[in-house]
C-alpha cells in the first residue's frame, strides 16, 4: 500500500475542526469549526480568503454550490444557512428542524439544499425562493441522520438506526436496507452503481445498490465511538475511510 504523505497543514483556530469540504474543482475548502465560524481557504497556499460567522453553536457541516458563489452549512443551533461567498454575508436562514443539524448538501444543480438532523428527520430547503418551511421532510429513519449523498435524482442517507436509505426521486420510491450496526458515513461509488458505508463495527462495507447485496467488507481501522466518514477514488478502485487510531486506504475487489 502507497504510504499517504502530509502536504499541508492548516492552523485554523477555529477549536474542534467538524469537517473539511472542498468545492466542486477542489480549488478551494471549507473548515467547520466549534468556534460557530466557518473559513474558506485557497489549500494550495495555505491561505485563509474569508470568515463567515453567525451561527450561535457548532458549525457541523457545510457544502458549496455548483458555481461556488454561495456556501450551505448547519450547526448544532438547529439552523441551515445559506451564505453569498463574496461579501460573507448570510441569505437565508432556515430553523425547520427540531435539534441538531448534522449534515447538509446542495442537489447538482444548487437550486435545492438537503439537510440530515438530530431530529431523525431529512429536510429539503428551495434555496433560490424566499420560502423559509421545507419543501418536503422525510420521516422514515428512527434516529439521527448521520451523513447524506445527493445525485441529480437520488438521495442517500445514514442513520444511527442502523438503516442506509435510498430515496429515487424520479420514481417517488424508497429502499431501506438493515445494516446491523450503527452506519455513521455513506458515499457513492463513481459509477454509481454501489454505495459504501462506513459502520460503528470498525468496518467498510460496499454495497450493490440495487440488490442490496453486501460486495466485501473491509476492516483493519478502529472506529470506536467517532463517527467515521469514507471517500472513493476516481476510479472506483480504492476507497479511504478514517480511524480512531490511522489512516486507512482499501482496495476494492469483488
Amino acid at each position: 500500500m502507497t504510504e499517504l504523505t502530509t502536504l499541508a497543514t492548516f492552523q485554523c483556530k477555529q477549536q474542534v475542526i467538524r469537517a473539511v469540504r472542498f468545492n466542486v474543482d477542489g480549488t478551494y475548502c471549507l473548515t467547520c469549526g466549534a468556534d460557530k465560524k466557518i473559513k474558506l481557504w485557497n489549500p494550495q497556499r495555505q491561505l485563509l480568503l474569508k470568515t463567515y460567522g453567525g451561527h450561535a453553536n457548532e458549525v457541523l457541516d457545510a457544502a458549496g454550490s455548483c458555481d461556488s458563489s454561495q456556501i450551505i452549512s448547519c450547526s448544532s443551533d438547529k439552523s441551515v444557512i445559506l451564505w453569498d461567498v463574496t461579501t460573507g454575508q448570510p441569505l437565508r436562514r432556515y430553523r425547520g428542524h427540531a435539534s441538531s443539524v448534522t449534515c447538509i448538501k446542495f442537489n447538482e444543480e444548487s437550486t435545492m439544499a438537503v439537510s440530515g438532523s438530530v431530529d431523525n428527520t431529512v429536510a429539503f430547503w428551495d434555496v433560490m425562493s424566499r420560502r423559509q418551511e421545507p419543501v418536503q421532510v422525510l420521516k422514515d429513519a428512527k434516529d439521527t441522520i448521520t451523513s447524506i449523498q445527493v445525485t441529480d435524482h437520488e438521495v442517500l442517507t445514514t442513520s444511527v438506526d442502523c438503516h442506509v436509505r435510498l430515496y429515487d426521486l424520479r420514481m417517488g420510491k424508497m429502499t431501506s436496507d438493515f445494516i446491523g450496526h450503527i452506519v455513521t458515513f455513506g458515499s457513492l461509488t463513481r459509477d454509481g452503481q454501489c454505495y459504501i458505508l462506513s459502520c460503528a463495527d470498525s468496518t467498510v462495507k460496499l454495497f450493490d445498490k440495487d440488490s442490496g447485496e453486501i460486495l466485501n467488507t473491509f476492516t483493519g481501522h478502529e472506529s470506536k465511538d467517532y463517527l467515521l466518514e469514507n471517500a472513493v477514488n476516481e476510479k472506483d478502485s480504492h476507497i479511504i475511510c478514517g480511524s480512531a487510531t490511522v489512516i486507512i486506504r482499501q482496495r476494492i475487489v469483488l
